[in-house]
């Protein structure tokens, strides 16, 4: 009996291309908005501090560069399942302190935009980053 390797094969590589497609649509909203947030860091802290959070100026900071860099990693697939979490943690954390104006259609539209791109980053923390990427050069 003999197995057909090529078809195994290609479907592998089907995963993988899907893979990465995900993580590069996933990886734009974080590099976008890290980016956004580093550069105009006086309206982000403004914007921070308008909904209580403290140190808006360093949390602007911080927040910007969970996004660049966590981007970054996602989008050549760097510490892959770590950054996932890292991500994900933070997408539904960012959701409870900005999204939870719920009576509002469009507060509840964004709360729920996080949960779902949450769950794109719980897919990636489970299954890895796929064969184009940094985490399978390095083995």
């Amino acid at each position: 009996m003999s197995i057909n390797t090529s078809a195994a094969g290609s479907g592998a590589s089907n995963a993988s291309t899907t893979i990465l497609l995900g993580r590069v649509l996933l990886a734009v909203i974080f590099l976008l908005s890290g980016f956004g947030k580093l550069t105009a860091i006086a309206g982000t802290a403004g914007y921070f501090g308008s909904l209580g959070l403290p140190l808006p100026t360093v949390t602007a900071i911080v927040v910007g560069l969970i996004e660049l860099l966590g981007g970054l990693a996602i989008l050549v697939g760097f510490q892959t399942r770590a950054a996932a979490w890292v991500l994900a943690v933070f997408t539904v954390a960012t959701g409870l302190v900005a999204h939870t104006g719920w009576a509002d259609q469009m507060q509840m539209i964004q709360f729920l935009k996080n949960l779902a791109i949450t769950g794109g980053f719980l897919l990636l923390a489970s299954s890895g980053a796929g064969a184009y990427s940094i985490d399978a050069k390095r083995g």
